[in-house]
Order: C-alpha cells, then structure tokens, then sequence
C-alpha cells in the first residue's frame, strides 16, 4: 500500500467516525427535543384531562341539586293533592251523615223558572241573603266529586309548572 492510499483510507475511517459521531450528537439533540416534546404534550393532556373532570363534576352537582329540588317540589304537591283529598273525603263524610248540608241560592227575579218563591227568608232561618234550596245529597256527592277532580287538576297544573320552571332554571 502507498502512502497516499493508507492516507486516503485513514481519511475515510476518521470520515466515517466523525459522521458517526455527529450522527450520535444529533441523535441525542433530536431525541432530548423529543423527549421535551412529549412532556409538553403529556403535560396538556393532564390539564384538558382536568378541566373535563372539573366539567363533569361541575355538571354532576348541577343535576344532583336539580334532581333534589325537584324531588322536594315533588313531595310538596304529593303532600298538597293528599291533604286535598283527605279534605274532600271528610266533606263526603259529612255529606253522607248528614252533619253537613248544602244549598243553593235561588234567583228569585227570574220569572221564566216557574218556581215561587218568596223573596225574602222567614224571621226564623240564620241564612243570611236570598231564598235557598237545599241539595239533594246524592247531587251534593256529585258536586263535590266534581270539585275535587278540578282541585286534583289544579294541584297537578301546578306541579307540571314547577316542574317546567325548574328544568327550564336549571338549563340556562
């Protein structure tokens, strides 16, 4: 081998080892770059990670207080339409002893009935105002059928209300 040769084979293995070093070197460079990367965006995954369990939580109390609000509106008009019917179950009651009577005030003007009767009460009733006709108890039993059907309505009108202005509260 010549002198040159070896020179210019020498020159190529230092070539070599040279490219292999800046191979390394900038293997490292990159990989600490990547490695700074990656913990950037593990770092953005935990804060979005947080802030939607923050959200999902926020949201869990938001539904936990409406679901008792209105289990508590709920129970206020159970408790409502209950005593409303204990109420109308104790008038029927007394309807059906006896104990209560009800009547109705006559119009005594109007001259198309055909009923005569006189205008004004005897000295001995304690009805104050117009004639009155008592009910038959049956027809009283009906009335008052009628006006709990509507009470029972009403206390549901209400409740459906509630209900609605606490889903629509809670939505905005």
């Amino acid at each position: 081998m010549s002198p040159a040769s070896l020179k210019l084979a020498l020159v190529g293995v230092l070539l070599l080892i040279a490219a292999g070093g800046v191979w390394k070197v900038q293997d490292w460079r990159y990989g600490k770059k990547l490695a700074e990367q990656d913990g950037l965006h593990q770092s953005d995954l935990d804060t979005i990670s947080n802030a939607a369990a923050t959200a999902q939580r926020t949201e869990q109390d938001k539904r936990l207080a409406l679901e008792q609000r209105l289990s508590a509106s709920e129970q206020a008009h159970y408790k409502e339409l209950s005593d409303a019917q204990t109420k109308q179950a104790r008038l029927r009651d007394r309807l059906a002893t006896a104990d209560l009577r009800l009547s109705v005030v006559l119009d005594t003007t109007d001259s198309a009935s055909g009923c005569s009767v006189p205008a004004a009460t005897g000295a001995g009733g304690v009805v104050h105002g117009g004639a009155r006709a008592r009910l038959d108890p049956a027809h009283a039993q009906r009335i008052i059928g009628i006006t709990n059907d509507g009470d029972q309505g009403l206390i549901a009108l209400a409740a459906c209300q509630a209900y609605a202005r606490e889903v629509t509260h809670s939505a905005n």
